[in-house]
């Protein structure tokens, strides 16, 4: 069932994508999402930008604009404090009662759609350039990013397949890992590898069995510190692990982040990064 909220975001993408809006007149536009906001900078529209959330890390002069919080869970009265004209972000940003209370105060909402394939890069990055109504621009961006993915991709086959498990967190000791329909299960494929977990979809906390039985080659995380990574030795010695043939082997690759899961304009890079590092 479509709900209003639905409703409303369908109508302003069907605006911003038919040009009937007036997105050009808005220069004061907050993006929320690390993706859209390496989106907006690649348009050359970065000007335009008066604060980002959290997740938006890259590039560089990003981090010089007002941090409002994380994508997913935004405070309303955070976001209003900037003054954006128009708010740009991916799809999952929330939560849904602060969603609710920005239509409300009438503030333009665009959402771009994350799925995490090749032609979901494509379609992400014309959403963006529709709702700057730079859509010229986006595509000549779509053109040159699905270049570099086609480019990045070539050559890889099915045979011999590495199997990759992504743990996205050991924090207390517990392992929450990649199941199908994530970022990380999108970026394996593309890199020719398969997802060593199947068996749900989302990312939840794996028992020790369930990684036995997954027998990754090789383990993928971000290369983040803190209390959800794990260096080396302590990730080798988690018992879990240890019985596979990436603790074996102590196979570890470890990628920023935002790079490895965003989708964004650097997708062929992170393809080739991971591809590389899997296969040499």
């Amino acid at each position: 069932m479509i709900t209003r909220r639905d409703f409303g975001l369908i109508g302003l993408a069907f605006a911003a994508q038919s040009g009937l809006g007036h997105a050009a007149q808005y220069n004061r536009i907050l993006s929320i999402g690390g993706s859209v906001t390496e989106i907006i900078y690649a348009l050359d529209q970065g000007h335009r930008l008066i604060a980002r959330d959290t997740t938006s890390t890259y590039p560089p002069q990003a981090l010089d604009l007002p941090d409002v919080g994380y994508a997913r869970a935004l405070a309303a009265e955070g976001v209003l404090s900037v003054g954006p004209e128009l708010i740009i972000a991916e799809e999952g940003a929330g939560p849904p009662e602060t969603i609710d209370l920005l239509e409300q105060s009438n503030i333009p909402f665009i959402t771009a759609p994350d799925t995490y394939s090749r032609q979901g890069v494509l379609d992400k990055i014309r959403v963006v350039g529709d709702a700057l109504q730079v859509p010229e621009k986006a595509s000549t961006l779509a053109r040159k990013v699905d270049g570099e993915i086609a480019a990045a991709t070539h050559g890889i086959t099915n045979g011999d397949q590495k199997r990759v498990l992504f743990i996205i967190s050991t924090q207390g000791g517990r392992i929450t890992a990649s199941g199908i329909d994530t970022a990380a299960d999108g970026m394996i494929s593309l890199a020719g590898g398969i997802n060593a977990i199947s068996s749900f979809t989302g990312y939840k906390q794996v028992s020790d069995e369930a990684i036995t039985a997954a027998a990754p080659d090789t383990i993928l995380m971000m290369d983040r510190g803190g209390d959800h990574g794990a260096p080396d030795n302590v990730l080798f010695n988690m018992p879990a692990i240890a019985t596979t043939p990436a603790g074996q082997n102590r196979s570890v690759i470890r990628m920023n982040g935002l790079l490895l899961l965003g989708f964004g304009p650097r997708t062929g890079q992170a393809v080739k990064q991971l591809n590389t590092a899997l296969y040499g």
